[in-house]
């Protein structure tokens, strides 16, 4: 048995997690709508750059939450994930999650979103283990602080290094598939490395080092 690690957002799924849910909470009327979602794209021009500061994303995407329960983020991300999440989840994808399951392999998810979203897409797709982004959590309501080290670049390595040896396990054999750039770290330590719908930066890398590139659109 050897570990299928994912990245999540353009990898399983046809679009970013965290930017569809900014959309939902404006529509939830818990933020204001134009200047959000304007902040929001400009952040994301930077994460699509591999320029961004991950905790300058999360201070902003968070602040909504400051405040809010567990339970009432909760009741609305199970729609959310529903409407929004599972039509844009790849068939590709879901065949290669098969695959590996076939396989004996061990399936994990590693994200750089909130943790509530990456495991309520995670348990869709029928993967139940999860890293990623860690919310501070006080008297059972948001704080908008993030927890330990963030899933973003390095950080991937650095939780999933931490993630096996509390599981026992090693990366012999493991895959891992993303679209980003900013996983390269993580790409380049596993003996399989999987590019699907690359961002240019990242194809070019995948060209050079002969690594598969995957179309899953």
């Amino acid at each position: 048995m050897a570990l299928a690690i994912f990245d999540l957002d353009d990898t399983l799924i046809d679009g970013d997690c965290a930017s569809l849910w900014n959309d939902r909470m404006v529509a939830l009327g818990w933020v204001d709508g134009e200047s959000f979602i304007r902040k929001d794209r400009e952040l994301m021009a930077l994460y699509a750059e591999g320029k961004l500061a991950m905790e300058d994303y999360m201070a902003f995407s968070l602040s909504p939450l400051v405040g809010r329960s567990t339970e009432e983020v909760d009741y609305v991300v199970g729609p959310f994930v529903e409407d929004i999440i599972e039509p844009l989840i790849h068939s590709d994808a879901t065949r290669c999650l098969s695959r590996h399951r076939e396989a004996g392999d061990r399936l994990l998810i590693i994200s750089a979103s909130a943790h509530f979203l990456v495991s309520s897409i995670g348990g869709r797709l029928g993967v139940e283990e999860v890293l990623a982004i860690d919310l501070d959590e006080r008297q059972g309501a948001y704080s908008g602080l993030t927890r330990g080290v963030l899933t973003y670049r390095e950080g991937k390595v650095l939780r999933l290094n931490a993630w096996l040896k509390e599981q026992g396990e090693s990366l012999a054999g493991a895959h891992f598939y993303s679209d980003s750039r900013n996983d390269l770290p993580l790409l380049s330590i596993v003996e399989n490395p999987r590019v699907v719908n690359p961002d240019p930066a990242l194809r070019a890398h995948a060209e050079e080092a002969g690594w598969p590139i995957l179309n899953w659109r």
